[in-house]
């Protein structure tokens, strides 16, 4: 334990050491963050005011914008920070607290993610109860559990963290405090990884395809496709890059590519997540113009 106390803080590296790249780099984050927290507002203004998106796939929508807008913001703004200040560092306490709420976020969005899935299951496999299989009652049950395993996760995953012996250097090659770059200043040689959620998410959208694969006429497959294209799309945005990143092997890093993949699974998919809806949902470009003319007669 007395090694441990020699780091008292993590010097962020960051994207660049160019003045003028952190300046440029420090509008363009500042931009997607805006974005990012404007856009997901709009989608849960637009859900909440909206009747005909009270439905469970629009319920859970929702609660991924929220989750969404509070990702980014444990993330984003501390990286704004380092951009343009002169000490670029950050004591280990607030590092592991920054761990915690990135793998509480993450987590939260992945199960989100996977009630999601489900739900476009049992619309697309089990049309005749989907009301009873996706009642009101079980949408609050999914997000509660997701919220509940996810502090459970992020909790089991921090004191895993203080448990790590850090012997210098103190310097971390990244943008934010994530697991895998304590894990390379770390002198303990171990990782404790779930994807249970991964699986779950796995088997559900194999049921899925196979179950539209099966459809005989064409359109009708077109039809069930289309219900969950968007989603794929922001699964896919989001488990490849993160997946990746968690449980590749150490002989394979490269502090570049960790940070695009980074980049992309925690910074541009919270923003891209409502674009990508609002442009393949056909309800929510409805409920979005409704809202437009409501602003424009309010004016």
């Amino acid at each position: 334990m007395g090694n441990q106390t020699e780091v008292t803080e993590f010097i962020i590296l960051g994207l660049s050491n160019d003045p003028q790249m952190q300046i440029f780099l420090f509008m363009v984050f500042s931009a997607v963050y805006l974005i990012t927290l404007l856009a997901n507002m709009v989608i849960m203004l637009a859900i909440r005011a909206d009747p005909h998106l009270h439905t469970p796939m629009y319920f859970f929508l929702s609660h991924l914008s929220f989750v969404d807008i509070c990702y980014s913001s444990a993330i984003v703004p501390n990286m704004l920070v380092h951009f343009v200040a002169e000490h670029k560092t950050i004591s280990v306490n607030s590092c592991l607290a920054q761990v915690f709420f990135i793998f509480l976020l993450a987590t939260n969005e992945i199960f989100i993610l996977s009630a999601m899935a489900y739900d476009r299951y049992a619309a697309i496999c089990a049309p005749l109860r989907y009301m009873e299989r996706m009642s009101k009652g079980i949408c609050v049950q999914l997000v509660s559990g997701a919220w509940a395993i996810s502090f459970f996760h992020a909790l089991l995953n921090t004191v895993f963290a203080l448990k790590l012996h850090f012997c210098g250097p103190n310097q971390i090659s990244h943008f934010s405090c994530e697991l895998p770059s304590l894990l390379h200043l770390s002198c303990t040689d171990t990782f404790t990884n779930q994807v249970l959620s991964f699986l779950l998410m796995l088997i559900s959208y194999i049921y899925i395809i196979s179950t539209i694969l099966r459809i005989r006429s064409a359109e009708g497959r077109h039809k069930a496709f289309s219900t969950c294209s968007s989603h794929l799309i922001v699964v896919g945005l989001l488990y490849f890059t993160a997946f990746f990143q968690y449980t590749k092997s150490s002989s394979v890093s490269s502090v570049v590519l960790d940070e695009i993949f980074s980049i992309q699974y925690s910074v541009l998919t919270p923003m891209l997540n409502p674009i990508i809806y609002s442009l393949k949902s056909k309800e929510m470009k409805t409920a979005l113009r409704k809202m437009l003319r409501k602003l424009k007669f309010h004016k």
